[in-house]
């Protein structure tokens, strides 16, 4: 496997091994520290970003690596030059390539061209790292995944779609509450159903916050407002969305220790209140501590080939 672009692209057991990994990382931060001794690793960010950025240079320097960010202004993209130009090009200065923007057809056309692994930061459809992230403070927290059932609530969008896939993934148990204009997308859906049923877990979807919270160990949810959205989708989203916000009456249709989590950035008082996403059951912060060693972990396991992938 050389890529990760998003969930989909690893087995059950490559997703077991990144946990592993990621563990032995927060134990061991430098523990392959010549990984990337004298190599750099291009980092291009065409959006904000603070967790993706700060959590994938720390990654690479922990490795013995470079990072090197780029932005879109810094490049010869605007003046004409192809994306698979840029792709050989860097890949021949390169050990890895990362990649945070929109589309995810530009992230497929950077991959298939360049020489070295690229891992996708985010892109409208897929977070593969985040949910690499979420599985493994799950995991801290509770001790295991099995057994356990998350429920999402807010827009079906790219972090929900690889939080369901990783999930699915780990045969947990994954319930995904939208309003039916925001649903996840269907392939996504139907992938995320047949791998839970193969490990036991199950997929469901839903209108109702309520229905998703019952005996869920996780609540789990997103901001509303995506970078780039039109007024009148932004007020779209405001009205149709409120009924998803995470308050403590919603939270106490959970489990009694049931867990908050958010991927940040986060819109206190619109997709969660202050009291909850602040309080003593919210692991927000640790997610995003935890993003680093989870990088590390997908950084080493495609530098060293160890991840099988659906090859």
């Amino acid at each position: 496997m050389k890529d990760l672009l998003g969930i989909s692209d690893l087995t059950g057991d490559d997703l077991s091994l990144l946990l592993e990994l990621a563990v032995g990382f927060e134990d061991k931060p430098g523990s392959a520290g010549d990984l990337l001794a004298h190599r750099i690793v291009p980092m291009y960010f065409a959006k904000p970003s603070t967790r993706t950025r700060l959590s994938t240079a720390a990654a690479v320097a922990r490795l013995g690596g470079t990072p090197v960010t780029i932005g879109p202004d810094e490049l010869q993209l605007r003046r004409g030059e192809t994306l698979r130009d840029t792709a050989r090009v860097m890949g021949s200065y390169a050990a890895a390539i990362v990649i945070r923007t929109f589309a995810d057809a530009d992230v497929r056309d950077l991959a298939a061209a360049a020489p070295v692994p690229v891992v996708n930061a985010l892109t409208d459809g897929h977070h593969p790292l985040q949910a690499v992230a979420d599985l493994l403070t799950i995991r801290e927290h509770f001790g295991n995944l099995r057994g356990h059932r998350i429920a999402y609530l807010g827009d079906g969008g790219n972090v929900a779609r690889s939080l369901m896939e990783a999930a699915a993934l780990a045969g947990m148990d994954i319930a995904v509450a939208t309003p039916p204009h925001y649903a996840p997308q269907a392939e996504a859906v139907a992938y995320a159903t047949a791998e839970a049923e193969r490990r036991g877990g199950r997929v469901l979807l839903t209108d109702d916050p309520a229905e998703a919270v019952e005996d869920a160990s996780v609540v789990y949810t997103d901001v509303w407002l995506s970078m780039g959205d039109p007024d009148r989708e932004r007020t779209r989203r405001m009205k149709v969305l409120a009924p998803y916000r995470v308050d403590d009456d919603l939270m106490d249709h959970a489990r009694d220790d049931a867990v908050f989590m958010h991927c940040l950035p986060a819109h206190r008082g619109q997709e969660v209140t202050p009291k909850v996403i602040d309080g003593g059951r919210s692991l927000a912060f640790r997610q995003a501590a935890n993003r680093l060693p989870a990088t590390q972990a997908v950084l080493y396991a495609l530098l060293t080939d160890r991840l099988e992938g659906h090859r």
